[in-house]
């Protein structure tokens, strides 16, 4: 079949090698994909967030299966656009993804589905911020009601910081924030495919969102992940399915949005028990490209068999673990560098069992790779557990140059 992958970042260029290392999968286009999707795929100059040029796209292409990576076209209702056009879509319509477009969406969903989150108060003055930072107190949590790319969120023990960070993200004309009780414990993505009504997990992993070794900084899109989990619970996925997934999917079937993709559960495990701490209505970057590493079952076979309702009833997982390492240009999570010469990555793939995922990258005219955006890249290692695979990582990443780059020292440690 025919398939067309929509998005440049990392989470895509993963989907596109584990998509294209599947039998069933005989045409891959990516849209408008990067370097690394072009070594797997073709590349094709298109508007993803313009749902009827999709749509059209996809006729031309015949493709059998759209794939969408990024939140964006969800929101924009590009899948909506693809099945109106009698093409299967792995994707949410455009009001299932308001689990993600709105995180106050969101909580009225987990509410009525009886989903463990935390507390919240939605607010769109900053008077009403400031009464529910004193309710909740301190470490305060304030996130973007709408999406911001990963860094929506701030986590301070300053009061004076949540503020700030709320009266900026009020300052657009109908914005909304949340001001939430903070979740203690580790935090865990578990990855859920549905076709509407049953849901299929995929394995766990841990991200770290901040910029610096010891989480501190500011919140990134991601800075690295790895998979499996050896400390979580050896019924993680059951639960979260259980407890969470399955009464979400649930619920948006029942209020007639059923909901087609996947459901991304970023948890917390807190001394009260297991919390959701936000949804996505897509794959997450950078865990994407930890979690495809290991996944055995074909992908192509896996996401039609979600958009058509016939997912199999399992997946089947490679031994070991991966670990993500993120290389960030200067000045990211702010204002990135872009335009630099990235070198060495042939050299990092060519060490066993490590490839490098290419996130903010492009070609120049005369070959050259170069940054072009915040987060450039990855190296992924493989390896019997997740210490082996971090050394794989890292070694990776040594080999790769880019001036003024950064990337964190201390993703999977001591695990």
């Amino acid at each position: 079949m025919n398939v067309l992958l929509l998005g440049n970042g990392g989470r895509e260029h993963a989907l596109a090698l584990a998509l294209a290392a599947d039998p069933s999968v005989t045409g891959l286009y990516a849209a408008p994909g990067n370097p690394g999707t072009a070594q797997v795929a073709r590349n094709i100059d298109l508007d993803i967030l313009d749902p009827a040029a999709v749509a059209a796209k996809a006729r031309e292409l015949e493709a059998a299966l759209v794939v969408v990576g990024p939140e964006a076209p969800l929101v924009a209702g590009v899948a909506d656009a693809v099945r109106d056009a009698g093409i299967a879509v792995f994707g949410p319509s455009q009001d299932a993804a308001r689990l993600e477009g709105s995180k106050a969406f969101a909580k009225d969903v987990m509410k009525a589905a009886a989903v463990p989150t935390a507390d919240a108060r939605t607010c769109t003055a900053l008077a009403e911020v400031e009464a529910a930072l004193d309710v909740f107190g301190a470490p305060h949590v304030v996130k973007d009601d709408g999406l911001a790319g990963g860094k929506g969120v701030v986590v301070t023990g300053s009061r004076a910081e949540a503020l700030a960070h709320a009266e900026a993200c009020l300052a657009r004309p109908g914005a909304a924030v949340l001001v939430e009780e903070y979740l203690d414990g580790p935090e865990i993505s578990l990855f859920c495919l549905s076709d509407g009504a049953r849901v299929l997990p995929l394995d766990p992993a841990q991200d770290f969102k901040r910029i610096h070794d010891g989480q501190q900084g500011p919140n990134t899109g991601g800075m690295g992940a790895y998979s499996p989990l050896p400390w979580a619970p050896a019924d993680i996925k059951e639960q979260v399915v259980r407890e969470v997934a399955q009464p979400v999917v649930d619920e948006m079937a029942r209020r007639g949005t059923p909901f087609v993709g996947l459901l991304y559960c970023g948890l917390a495990l807190t001394s009260k028990g297991l919390r959701v701490v936000e949804f996505n209505v897509r794959f997450g970057d950078p865990e994407t490209q930890s979690v495809l590493a290991r996944l055995a079952t074909p992908l192509g076979q896996v996401l039609y068999g979600a958009a058509t309702g016939d997912m199999p009833e399992t997946l089947e997982w490679r031994d070991g673990a991966a670990v993500t390492v993120v290389l960030a240009a200067h000045g990211y999570p702010g204002s990135a560098r872009t335009g630099d010469p990235v070198t060495g990555v042939d050299a990092a793939e060519a060490i066993e069992n490590a490839h490098v995922i290419h996130a903010g990258t492009a070609l120049a005219a005369d070959g050259t790779l170069l940054s072009a955006g915040g987060r450039v890249l990855a190296a992924v290692g493989l390896g019997a557990t997740v210490a082996e695979a971090r050394t794989v990582a890292y070694e990776a990443m040594s080999r790769v140059g880019l001036d003024g780059s950064h990337h964190r020292s201390d993703i999977a440690a001591g695990i």
